[in-house]
């Protein structure tokens, strides 16, 4: 359980806690009457059918309250402990058996519905089993007060707790309860007297309805993490007396804030991981009680008012991850009553740390990608209660001030990716606190010395990537080295594996990657938290083989690794077999050979799987079809033959393939139609041979298709329906056999490709896998880039990243006839078009003036005849065009993006004339204005806005020449916008 749920449990417990032993308090010590017997029978009975367990709470300080309660004349119940007692009539009023370690079910039979006179009733933090609340509670009619939080109750929440109606404090949060059918009205509508609603995490599934606003005495609402959705009522903001607001954790309910009176008693507002949004307002500075003020991962916008300044009881201030700009107010400064202050993860500008300092309080400071710059102020050593401090993925420059040593309160300091220089201070080792320490990714300077971090004894995490390390040669290690869970050495410059690893017996995340380690892993490698690794990142060093194993090939031995990066070595052998507990497997760019072993079948959690770039042979066996959780499959450029395995399960999770570069043959397997998650499938540069497989059009999320390279034969029919393909954005089918006229018909039906730029949301992003991998001690996300190969410029093109907002058809290369249609004109959202190297004829539809996101147009070795439509000048952003090898004439279109084209662009088209040509035209047939259809002045002032980023990679034996098009796409908006806006002024 994470330290701010724990938090939360304990910040519950005590409230109401408090609540019960000061209603008890206030019962007279003065002699009362004794408590009936068959209320003390009951109250034996309800003990004897419970047993103890010492693990049942999460209080720490529970002990059994029922162990002292015994039979006997003398023994009255009403001074048992936990109980209660009317001081007149003797009757058992009050029952708080909270962390009692009790341990059993409930049901409609017990003994405790026979307190007909309870009128408190605190079970909180026991363990009944996961039974249901009996519908006998309704017996308990004189009830003001109940909770049953954290007591493993499960089920539907039974309606005769709404016959409660004298409840007033109501808490069933923290069980696996669910209130549907009836749900959340029917408490509204019965309970009228509520002072007190918690409902943390149970299952609502429903918005919150209005006339929750109608509890006017309502002070304490709790509804966590309960499934809600819809839109917030404004209105519960105000009720008049409500202290305590929580609707956390109920990710797709949105809302906003109103403005606030100074009137308003609000104290905790927890709206963090919501979908409120807007802004926060000025009258925001009005909630004088506030004390907690949560809006972490909201999508809250625009500036943090200064107002925030006046809220001077606040203990916790979170603002992280939201939209917020401009700068954090300097009136920050005024809250010196601050515990906790979280401001991560926005869009501030650039700003000092000026503002900090008075606020002395502070035990936990989180500023990461803030947009930090400059100096670590001195005055933050006046925070010496600071027990975390966190500064990273900022641009904060100088040295790492040595009076950090003064801070021996911190358990974490993380002052990693920013720009400091300078070296180390040995003053570090002072924090005999720290259990984690990142000092990655800056621009330290010199050797450091690994005796320094080693020294300290409490040190669980250590990130020190990037930092040139010098390690002891005769180190002993002994029981005060300090023993690690997490180690980040990545670009240390490290020439071996470190010796000292060898004491690391608990390490749960190693990270050695990006070094120059040379030769052989060693064997003690896997007594290496045996037990419990969950990360090894090996990647990108000069390792060769494992120095000696058993089996052939190796079975690698960690019992709970989930992540194992092994690419970009030079590892030879067999393929390495990753434990069944693996979720993400990466050994591309290696010498691998041989063929992938049966016991892959066993991998069954396996979520990415990357084997690609090696010398891995042999047939592709049927399991890697069956791996239920498989999402990335990724087999390029390796040597396996034979069929694509046939049997894809409609429960596939698998969202991209890339078989690539291989000697696959046969036909594309049908059963990939059940694979309805698939986005990337990569088919390119194999031996299928097969026809167009149209039915992977009812894929609703496919968005590359490639089929490059390969044996597909015959004419590419209609599709199947008007919905073939919604969401391609990217089809190859170059170098193959088909014939026949082009596909119109689908060219009507990807629906995706009709879209332009403007439209998308997410600018300058990537096609990526996001996957995410649980584990009790951390998640691992990963962000993995589809790749694509396509030929273009007739040269082929690595795209590293595909941009999401890519839209490109090739089918050069094949057999198609016949006439190019208009309707291609309709595909508004093309970035790429090439048709090169068919038997096309006719003309060159006007109607390709319309693409006016195209930058790369091929029509070339093709038919085609007449002239080069005067529309294609409104093609402002075309950087490469090229119509050579065709029967066309007349004038070449002048102007534009066409005065950019070389002769190569039109050579083998004798009717052609004009510049760039040798070939003078008649007066008659110039052409240097767009034509009279084309808007004034569109695209007249600016040159092409595509960067051509050219890369060099070595490929096999060959050499390809990359580029990326399309980075500008944002400044294509922009231009845009300047040019609508200049024609409406």
């Amino acid at each position: 359980m994470g330290s701010s749920m724990c938090l939360l449990i304990s910040m519950h417990l005590l409230f109401f806690l408090s609540i019960f032993h000061y209603l008890n308090s206030c019962s007279s010590l003065s002699t009362q009457p004794a408590c009936k017997d068959f209320e003390s029978s009951a109250l034996l009975q309800f003990k004897q059918s419970f047993k103890i367990n010492v693990s049942a709470p999460s209080d720490p300080f529970a002990y059994p309250k029922i162990s002292s309660w015994n039979s006997g004349e003398r023994n009255d119940c009403c001074s048992w402990d936990g109980v209660l007692c009317d001081r007149g009539t003797g009757h058992v009023i009050g029952l708080d058996l909270s962390s009692s370690q009790l341990y059993g079910s409930f049901n409609s039979s017990s003994s405790l519905f026979h307190l007909v006179y309870l009128q408190k009733l605190n079970l909180a933090d026991n363990d009944f089993n996961y039974s249901q609340i009996p519908p006998s509670i309704r017996y308990l009619s004189n009830l003001t007060y109940l909770n049953l939080s954290m007591s493993a109750f499960s089920g539907q929440i039974p309606p005769e707790i709404f016959e409660l109606s004298n409840l007033v404090s109501l808490d069933l949060s923290f069980n696996p309860l669910k209130l549907q059918n009836p749900g959340l009205k029917s408490v509204v509508e019965n309970l009228t007297s509520l002072k007190h609603l918690h409902l943390g995490m149970v299952n609502l599934s429903s918005p919150v309805p209005h006339i929750l606003a109608n509890l006017s005495s309502l002070k304490s609402l709790d509804l966590s993490s309960c499934g809600l959705f819809g839109e917030f009522p404004v209105e519960i903001f105000r009720l008049r007396h409500l202290q305590f607001l929580s609707v956390q954790d109920n990710e797709i309910l949105t809302g906003s804030l109103p403005e606030f009176q100074s009137s308003s008693p609000l104290q905790i507002l927890r709206l963090s991981n919501t979908g409120f949004s807007g802004k926060l307002p000025d009258s925001i500075g009005n909630l004088k009680s506030l004390i907690e003020l949560d809006i972490n991962t909201c999508h809250f916008s625009g500036l943090v008012p200064t107002s925030l300044g006046n809220l001077t009881n606040l203990i916790v201030l979170s603002l992280s991850f939201n939209k917020f700009s401009g700068q954090i107010p300097f009136s920050l400064a005024n809250l010196t009553q601050l515990s906790q202050l979280y401001l991560s993860t926005n869009s501030f500008s650039a700003q000092t740390l000026s503002w900090l300092g008075k606020q002395t309080k502070l035990t936990d400071l989180r500023l990461p990608i803030t947009n930090l710059y400059g100096d670590i102020p001195s005055s933050i050593k006046n925070l010496t209660q600071l027990t975390k401090l966190v500064l990273d993925r900022n641009q904060l420059t100088g040295q790492i001030p040595p009076w950090l040593g003064n801070l021996t309160q911190l358990t974490v300091l993380d002052v990693g990716t920013n720009k400091f220089h300078g070296s180390i201070p040995q003053s570090i080792c002072r924090l005999a606190n720290l259990e984690y320490l990142s000092l990655s990714d800056n621009n330290l300077s010199g050797r450091v010395d690994m005796d320094l971090f080693l020294k300290l004894k409490n040190l669980t995490a250590l990130q020190l990537s990037g930092i040139h390390l010098s390690f002891p040669i005769n180190s002993t290690f002994n029981a005060c080295t300090p023993k690690l869970e997490l180690l980040g050495l990545t670009s240390c410059n490290l020439t071996e594996f470190p010796t000292f690893l060898r004491s690391q017996h608990e390490l749960k995340i190693l990270y050695l990657s990006n070094n120059k380690i040379q030769g052989q892993i060693p064997n003690w490698i896997f007594n290496i938290g045996k037990q419990t690794l969950l990360s090894l990142d090996l990647s990108s060093n000069f390792l060769t083989t494992f120095e000696s194993f058993n089996h052939t090939p190796p079975i690698l031995p960690w019992d709970s690794l989930l992540d194992l990066d092994l690419s970009s070595n030079k590892l030879q052998g067999s393929l390495p077999i990753p434990p069944p507990s693996i979720a993400q497997y990466n050994v591309s760019y290696n010498k691998l050979t041989g063929e992938i072993s049966p016991l892959f079948s066993n991998l069954s959690l396996i979520v990415i799987l990357d084997l690609s770039h090696n010398n891995l042979g042999g047939m592709l066996p049927q399991c890697l079809s069956k791996l239920s959780n498989l999402g990335v499959l990724n087999l390029q450029n390796n040597n396996f033959h034979g069929m694509l395995p046939g049997i894809y399960m409609e429960e596939s999770r698998l969202r991209a393939i890339d078989v690539s570069y291989n000697q696959l043959e046969g036909q594309v397997p049908r059963s990939l139609s059940n694979c309805t998650m698939l986005e990337i499938l990569l088919l390119g540069n194999n031996r299928f041979s097969d026809t167009f497989p149209s039915w992977l059009g009812k894929l609703p999320r496919l968005r590359v298709l490639s089929l490059q390279s390969n044996g597909f034969h015959s004419t590419i029919g209609k599709p199947e329906s008007n919905l073939n393909f919604p969401k391609l954005q990217i089809i190859d089918v170059s170098f193959n056999n088909f014939t026949g006229k082009l596909p119109y018909g689908h060219f009507q039906s990807w629906t995706s490709m009709k879209v332009d730029n403007l439209t998308f949301d997410k600018d300058n992003a990537y096609m990526v896998a996001v996957t995410s991998t649980r584990s009790p001690y951390s998640n691992f996300h990963n962000d993995f880039s589809y790749t694509l190969e396509m030929t273009n410029k007739g040269i082929k093109t690595l795209y590293q990243k595909i941009q999401d907002h890519l839209v490109a058809i090739d089918l050069s290369s094949n057999k198609f006839d016949g006439e190019i249609s208009k309707v291609i004109g309709n595909l508004k959202g093309l970035h790429l078009l090439n048709i090169s190297n068919n038997i096309l004829t006719g003309p060159i539809p006007s109607s390709l003036g319309k693409l006016k996101e195209l930058e790369s147009l091929d029509f070339s070795q093709n038919r085609l005849s007449g002239e080069i439509p005067p529309q294609l000048l409104q093609l402002t952003f075309l950087a490469f065009f090229n119509a050579s090898n065709n029967h066309l004439t007349g004038p070449i279109p002048q102007g534009q993006q066409f005065s950019t084209f070389e002769n190569d662009s039109y050579l083998g088209n004798t009717g052609l004339c004009g510049v760039p040509l040798t070939k003078k035209c008649k007066i008659s047939e110039t052409l240097t204005q767009p034509p009279p259809n084309s808007k004034q002045g569109e695209g007249s002032n600016f040159p092409s806005k595509s960067d051509w980023v050219v890369i060099m990679m070595g490929y096999g034996s060959g050499l390809i020449i990359g580029f990326v098009i399309g980075n500008n796409l944002t400044i294509r908006k922009l231009v845009r916008f300047l040019k609508n806006f200049g024609r409406k002024q």
